[in-house]
């Protein structure tokens, strides 16, 4: 609730006012208020800037008329080829959150150009969970695999999945998001990129994620090759590490049987 607090002047005199002048009229004061809500002060980070804000209206208007690829590279060019890395990077995410996933990808041709731009499994996990369903465009499904293959020829040009500089829990969140939106094929094909082929080192959760994911979209080839690296995985651990691996799944599978009790 809103606190509202009166601070009246000091007076101008010492001296007692006059009897008869009890009616006078009150001392001007100063008022303040207290915050209107609970909301904290806004962060760095977590709103548009006017320049983001502008540049997606005028995307907006230019492609009101024409959204097909070529008039959405164009128009995304000309309204947001100014902005600096962190408002392109927000205005990206902000046109996926409002669902104009298709002027999004047009950003992101945008991005592509800019010397600071380098493949981030991060950005394009977002873009792969703010897809159209298939069910609502069909043409979706595909244009995520584009997506993804122009992210690994990107990931290829600039030298592959290096182990010890690629972002594991990154990487993580793209083959999540792609099994979600059940395009099997992509995810293996990025885990065969990064993993098989790359050799990078990743944990048990990303073998896993692919085993029962490729599995449950009847990919069952694939989820046995996965399997197959889950337990030359194992084989690399240490005593003391297995023992550790095993009571921590010893602890999960218990839990998991209190829930469902309950």
């Amino acid at each position: 609730m809103a606190t509202l607090l009166f601070v009246p002047r000091p007076a101008a005199s010492s001296r007692a006012a006059p009897a008869g002048n009890a009616a006078r009229r009150p001392m001007r004061g100063s008022i303040t208020c207290g915050p209107r809500d609970n909301r904290g002060p806004l962060q760095r980070g977590r709103s548009l800037s006017t320049e983001a804000i502008l540049a997606i209206q005028s995307l907006k208007r230019l492609t009101a008329a024409d959204r097909s690829p070529a008039a959405a590279s164009a128009a995304a060019a000309s309204a947001l080829g100014r902005l600096l890395k962190a408002d392109l990077v927000a205005a990206m995410a902000e046109l996926q959150r409002q669902g104009h996933w298709s002027l999004a990808l047009a950003a992101l041709h945008v991005a592509r150009a800019e010397p600071w731009y380098r493949p981030d499994p991060a950005l394009y996990a977002t873009f792969v969970s703010s897809a159209p369903a298939s069910s609502d465009d069909e043409d979706a499904g595909a244009a995520v695999d584009a997506l993804v293959e122009a992210f690994l020829e990107e990931k290829a040009r600039g030298g592959g999945f290096v182990d010890g500089e690629e972002d594991v829990y990154k990487l993580t969140r793209l083959l999540r998001a792609l099994v979600a939106k059940g395009r099997g094929h992509a995810a293996w094909r990025v885990y065969e990129a990064a993993v098989r082929e790359g050799g990078l080192d990743v944990d048990e959760y990303v073998f896993r994620v692919m085993a029962r994911g490729l599995k449950r979209l009847g990919l069952e080839e694939e989820a046995a090759k996965a399997e197959a690296d889950l337990a030359a995985w194992e084989g690399t651990i240490s005593p003391p590490a297995r023992d550790v691996l095993d009571e921590m799944r010893a602890r999960e599978k218990s839990k998991m049987k209190a829930s469902a009790a309950s």
